[in-house]
Order: C-alpha cells, then sequence, then structure tokens
C-alpha cells in the first residue's frame, strides 16, 4: 500500500513536471521588472503600492469561470495564477539578514496533488527563477510577515469590490488575504475612493477658492448621490462663508489622517503607464490585432444566407484559436439586421440571417494578455443595397477622419469631435435626421477607447502620446421603430479599428480586414476554406 501511494505521488508529480508546455513568446521578466521600476518611480516618497491577484469566480456548483489574471498584476509580474500579493516600495528596505529589498511578492506554494488536478503552480522557486522576484514567500506567509503599514505616509491600493468568495477548503484564498490586509491598516468599513478623491481636492485648495471648488463638487456629485449624504462634503458645498469651509477642511485632514490608504495615486500612476506600450507590449498587440482582423476576412468569405449568428462568432473564434489566442478579449457581438442595433448585443442566437440583412461583427482576440477590438459590418448577400451602401460609406467616411485626427498631441476627444461633424451633415443630407442634434439618437456612443491589456485600457485621457493605440469606431444604428423612413430600419453599421498613433502619424494595424465597401463586396467572392465543411444533421 505504501507502494502504491509512493508511486501515485510519484506519478502525479512526474505528470506535473512534463505537462503544459506553454508558448515562449509571452512578456519576458525583464519586461515585467521594469515595470516595476516605473511604478517606483512615480511612487511618493515612504509608500507602499499593494496589489492583489484577481478572484476566483464560480460559474455554475462546482465549476468555475477560466481564470484571468488581474491586468495589472500581470503587468507588473507576469504571474498568471491566483490567490497572490505583491507589495512595492518607493525605497529600499532591510530585512533581518541585512538583505536589502523594494519589492515582496507572496504565491501559493507548490503541491503535487493540486497540480495533478488543477495545473501546473511556479511556487516560489518558479517565481523567482522565471519570473526574477529575489524576494518570494508563500501566501501563508503573508498572515505573520512582519510589516508595519502605520510607518509609510501613503499605503496606495485599489478599492475592493468584494466579488469574492470564502473558499472554505482554501484558507489562503484571496478572501482571507483582503480580510488580513484590512485589518492591518485599519481599513474603513465604509472607504470610498472617489469620496477619498473629493477629500483630496477639497484638502489642497487654498481657502480663498473654496467657494469655486464648493461649486464644481456640487456638480460633480450629481453623478454620486451617496455622496450627497456624508456631512462634510455636503457642508463644505453648501457652508455660506469660507470660515465654515476652512474648520470643514480641518476635519477631513483628521479625518483621512486615521489611515494612510489611497487609491487615487495608484490610479493615476497605472493611468499613465499603460497609456503608452513599449516595443514588448506593441509586438503582441499586433499579433492580437492582426488575428482578429484575418478572423474577419474568413467571415467575410465564408458568409452565406441561412448561417446562424452563433456559427459566425464560431468561425471568428476558431480563427483565434489557430493562432494561438487564449481568449476572446470580451464577449463577442454578432448581430444581424436589428440585433446589429444594440451596442453590446452578445446572445448571438439567431438560428438564420437573410440574405437581404447586415450582419454586425465586433470581436477581438486576446493574445498572451493583449486584446484587439476590431469591427466589420457586412451583407449576407455579399452585395450592399443601395440605403445599406449610403449608411456604410457615411461611417467609412467618419472613420477615415477620425483615424486622420489620431495624431501625437490631438486631444483625445480629437477622433470622435471629427467623425461625429461627418455623420450628423450626412445624416441630414439623407433626410434621416432635420438637426444635428438629432443625429446622436443614431450614434449614441463615443468613437474611441485605449486598448492594451483591457479592452477598455487605462490612460489618462489627456492628449494623444507616441506608441498609445486607440481605437475608431463610429457607427449609426437605426432600429425598427425610428422616426425615420422605414427604408433606414434596422441598418446598423459600425466599422473599428485599431489605430497605433506614432510621430509619423496614424497606423492602422487591423488593415488586414478590408474595409472600403468595395473591397468588403470583394472579398465576400473569394472561396472560403470552410465551403467544403460538412457536419452530419442532427434531430
Amino acid at each position: 500500500m505504501r507502494f502504491c501511494i509512493f508511486l501515485v505521488i510519484i506519478t502525479s508529480t512526474f505528470f506535473v513536471s512534463v505537462a503544459q508546455e506553454k508558448p515562449t513568446d509571452f512578456l519576458s521578466k525583464e519586461f515585467h521588472k521594469g515595470r516595476r521600476d516605473a511604478v517606483r518611480k512615480l511612487m511618493p516618497a515612504n509608500s507602499v503600492a499593494v496589489f492583489f491577484t484577481n478572484p476566483v469566480r464560480n460559474r455554475a456548483n462546482d465549476v468555475d469561470y477560466v481564470y484571468h489574471q488581474d491586468p495589472d498584476f500581470y503587468y507588473l509580474t507576469g504571474y498568471q495564477e491566483p490567490n497572490a500579493v505583491l507589495l512595492i516600495f518607493s525605497e529600499n528596505r532591510t530585512d533581518s539578514d541585512n538583505e536589502t529589498y523594494n519589492e515582496i511578492i507572496f504565491v501559493k506554494e507548490k503541491n503535487a496533488r493540486e497540480e495533478m488536478w488543477n495545473g501546473k503552480r511556479l511556487g516560489i522557486s518558479g517565481v523567482k527563477n522565471k519570473l526574477g522576484f529575489k524576494q518570494v514567500f508563500s501566501t501563508a506567509d503573508f498572515f505573520n510577515f512582519e510589516i508595519n503599514f502605520d510607518v509609510f505616509e501613503y499605503v496606495m491600493v485599489y478599492d475592493f469590490k468584494n466579488d469574492y468568495r470564502d473558499s472554505r477548503s482554501n484558507k489562503e484564498d484571496l478572501f482571507n488575504l483582503v480580510k488580513f490586509f484590512k485589518t492591518k491598516v485599519n481599513y474603513p468599513a465604509d472607504y470610498d475612493p472617489v469620496k477619498q478623491q473629493i477629500y483630496t481636492r477639497i484638502m489642497a485648495t487654498e481657502i480663498e477658492n473654496s467657494a469655486n471648488v464648493a461649486q464644481s463638487l456640487g456638480r460633480v456629485l450629481n453623478f454620486y448621490e451617496d455622496l450627497k449624504s456624508d456631512e462634510l462634503i455636503s457642508g463644505f458645498i453648501n457652508a455660506k462663508d469660507d470660515a465654515i469651509r476652512k474648520e470643514l477642511k480641518e476635519k477631513m485632514i483628521l479625518k483621512v489622517a486615521e489611515n494612510k490608504l489611497n487609491s487615487s495615486l495608484l490610479e493615476e500612476i497605472m493611468n499613465t503607464l499603460r497609456e503608452t506600450k513599449t516595443k514588448e507590449e506593441l509586438v503582441l498587440l499586433k499579433k492580437a490585432v492582426e488575428i482578429s482582423a484575418v478572423g474577419q476576412l474568413e467571415v467575410m468569405k465564408a458568409m452565406k444566407p441561412d448561417i446562424s449568428e452563433t456559427e459566425i462568432q464560431g468561425i471568428h473564434e476558431f480563427v483565434y484559436k489557430k493562432y494561438g489566442a487564449e481568449y476572446e478579449g470580451y464577449p463577442s457581438i454578432v448581430g444581424a439586421e436589428n440585433n446589429g442595433c444594440i451596442l453590446h448585443y452578445i446572445e448571438n442566437n439567431k438560428p438564420k440571417v437573410g440574405e437581404r440583412e447586415l450582419v454586425l461583427m465586433d470581436l477581438g482576440a486576446e493574445y498572451h494578455g493583449y486584446t484587439a477590438d476590431v469591427t466589420r459590418t457586412i451583407p449576407v448577400s455579399g452585395k450592399f443595397t443601395r440605403e445599406q451602401k449610403l449608411i456604410y460609406d457615411l461611417v467609412y467616411e467618419a472613420q477615415e477622419a477620425g483615424i486622420k485626427a489620431a495624431v501625437v498631441g490631438a486631444p483625445y476627444s480629437a477622433p470622435e469631435k471629427t467623425a461625429r461633424k461627418v455623420i450628423n451633415k450626412g445624416l441630414i443630407t439623407l433626410g434621416i435626421v432635420k438637426e444635428e442634434e438629432e443625429a446622436r439618437m443614431y450614434f449614441p456612443h463615443g468613437t474611441s477607447h485605449y486598448l492594451g491589456l483591457d479592452v477598455h485600457d487605462k490612460g489618462t485621457y489627456g492628449n494623444f502620446k507616441e506608441n498609445t493605440v486607440i481605437t475608431v469606431e463610429p457607427g449609426i444604428y437605426i432600429p425598427e421603430g425610428s422616426n425615420c423612413d422605414k427604408k433606414w430600419w434596422t441598418i446598423g453599421v459600425r466599422i473599428e479599428d485599431d489605430i497605433l498613433i506614432t510621430k509619423n502619424g496614424p497606423i492602422n494595424l487591423s488593415e488586414m480586414a478590408p474595409r472600403k465597401s468595395e473591397d468588403v463586396e470583394a472579398a465576400m467572392k473569394q472561396k472560403s476554406v470552410l465551403d467544403d465543411f460538412k457536419l452530419p444533421v442532427l434531430d
């Protein structure tokens, strides 16, 4: 019996050691270290930044969703497993062995039995050797680690969403890691990062300008109804004179001093760093975009009447997997006819698309953490009707103008303002609206967002910088029942491309997917490799 148990352990250990070969083109440990160093340079003196991994989320019963790491944690570490904590210090510290360090990571230890069921772990040695950390401890050590957070001027951490479970079988899960951390830092039960930002703004305000700040904060609170009940904020806004505001400001200083927590500084640092991409990041992001563009092209070739929205989605995602993309960057959107007028339509369950319908396809591959976001709208028949082509060409014209506006130094709003002018004028010309103000009901969303580790990536929303990647995605959506001629009803068109902003002008990373109406029609005449792919008919 002992031999059998020993054999099982040896076999499982061997299985873990040889399984799960992975691609070799992930970001390097030098990249991740460089990002941690960049964070440290932007941190205020005598501060610590604390990052937690994403939670494991339950799908149903004893089945969890496929785990996806928190993008910031991955950006800074390369670590893709759950239940870990990263600490970055603004200055060097010294341990009991008189060794200096400026960062610590706590990770799950290796466990042969658990790895046999759930896959290989890096463990402490793997994090040291493969990810380049020097100070690595187990998550069990986190609960006993001697660190006094009170000595820091700032303890920078994101607000907790409390959307994770307490695992009975795992006492070192995220739930308990966060619970312990909150105890260590005297985390207020009513902590609100928005409230803290408002306190910080008030505390930084010269008393002579406090009336103006109070007025502007009054407008801000229209978006945060719950903060109107905060006595200090509401008192400051409604104060009759500067003397009362000064008194309230002093109370805020004492209130904030009760703990050292700060989430706004950490947000600013990560927004700044992730907005512009390094050369290493651009390699992966470009590949994700090109994979997505190929998916769009292959669907153009394979499109035929009576295909289902689900099958269209499947072709895209098959292409992603064929190229080694691990995931979709967001839920795939495939909307035929009126479904294309629903901006975030993800059911994708229409069983048959009609010959005269348009299909709007907004999908993006995620490759090694970086996600694309590419949209094309195509006619099922392979030929746009007159009305479809008029709307499509108007969106294309607006997108071309928006892309040209995405240059270094331009305001973040430039692509949208430029594209919206084109669409407003075009809808009036076509007789769909009479006034420019009416056009927003048919073009209700923004034109751009940052792209990277998140499909809506982090950024400062300031003037465009070199090596920033954004989307440019104007659209026109005329759902059934709209206040215009019926001939326009159910036409929904969005064209979205991923644009790299360079000092020499914008570069369309997704150009492999045809955009011009004539090019789309030409692509749809090409033979598809799936034309002869037949499956048996099932009841």
